[in-house]
């Protein structure tokens, strides 16, 4: 390969992500050169991404990119690729996480007790819907769409008390000033992935699979393969407030998984185990255990799955 090109989406985030990995791979010494794209997920801001066709909006052209040969690789945030790519890709490389706990921004309030009773929290997450109205059913809760800088432009303009976003986002810009208070595991579940980049390639260049490989973090990458198992088994569906988030103590991959309620009818349901873990197939394994005993537990609570389509989940 003469030149190794990067299919970015072209948000300041993205840009920065995509960045970030040609540097590293320049580092290693290859060419490498950026194509900047919008997709649709840029594009429509005036609905849920829920109901507009999930997390695909993010990744299809760059895909397209990829299949037609103008690009090599596309750097995605892990949480934003679907479960299951399509015929013809793979997910190539997943590099060290950065942060992966949400974040609390405000300009008047230091932590979320201290807002008001009633207080405007903006997300358009499924997923920090249900975690937050099991923290704070008082809260009116209002969605917001956009890239990072809108969404904090949209908090700056008075719009909200607060918003929730995800740290790695706001630390990577160099933003974790805004940061008022940051969750712990605990109180919000990360989403399936959240604060990893993952790279896409096509299944026909172990060239660019080799190239790659060097770059690749093995913890992060076990530990985000089974949160995506959780959520790739529950169904991945957009209209579902998933969570799932795991973490190594040695050998040992613990793993949690949350649903929720959206509209705070319902209990939370929690599910937590631990497996030593070696290789891929065993974090899946984990994942796909504790999927069926979150499965089981919103049956029980007489909540709904529904199957077939892809999570989606807000910066």
């Amino acid at each position: 390969m003469s030149i190794l090109t990067i299919a970015t989406r072209e948000s300041r985030l993205a840009l920065w992500q995509a960045e970030h990995v040609r540097d590293r791979l320049v580092g290693l010494g290859h060419q490498v050169s950026l194509l900047g794209m919008t997709t649709r997920g840029d594009q429509i801001l005036d609905r849920s991404l829920s109901k507009v066709g999930g997390k695909g909006l993010f990744v299809k052209e760059l895909e397209v990119a990829l299949e037609e040969g103008r690009a090599n690789l596309a750097v995605h945030s892990l949480k934003d690729v679907p479960m299951e790519l399509p015929e013809g890709f793979q997910l190539a490389c997943v590099m060290a996480r950065e942060d992966p706990h949400d974040a609390l921004v405000s300009n008047r309030y230091a932590s979320l007790d201290e807002l008001p009773l009633g207080a405007v929290v903006g997300t358009s997450s499924l997923r920090r819907m249900a975690l937050l109205r099991a923290l704070r059913p008082d809260l009116r809760i209002e969605p917001l769409r956009g890239n990072l800088d809108t969404r904090l432009r949209k908090l700056d303009d008075g719009g909200f008390d607060a918003i929730v976003l995800a740290a790695a986002g706001l630390k990577r810009l160099g933003l974790a000033g805004r940061i008022r208070a940051s969750f712990e595991p605990d109180d919000m579940l990360p989403a399936a992935g959240q604060g990893a980049l993952g790279i896409e390639v096509r299944s026909d260049r172990p060239d660019v699979v080799a190239a790659l490989a060097p770059l690749a973090h093995a913890r992060t990458w076990a530990a985000v393969t089974a949160e995506r198992a959780v959520s790739r088994c529950m169904g991945g569906s957009c209209s579902m407030p998933l969570a799932a988030f795991a973490t190594f103590e040695g050998d040992l991959l613990g793993l949690r998984a949350a649903w929720g309620d959206p509209e705070g009818h319902l209990p939370l349901v929690q599910v937590r185990a631990q497996a030593t873990v070696l290789d891929l197939a065993h974090a899946n394994a984990l994942g796909e255990r504790v999927a069926a005993e979150l499965r089981a537990g919103v049956l029980a609570q007489g909540g709904t799955l529904v199957l077939g389509s892809e999570q989606t989940d807000n910066a």
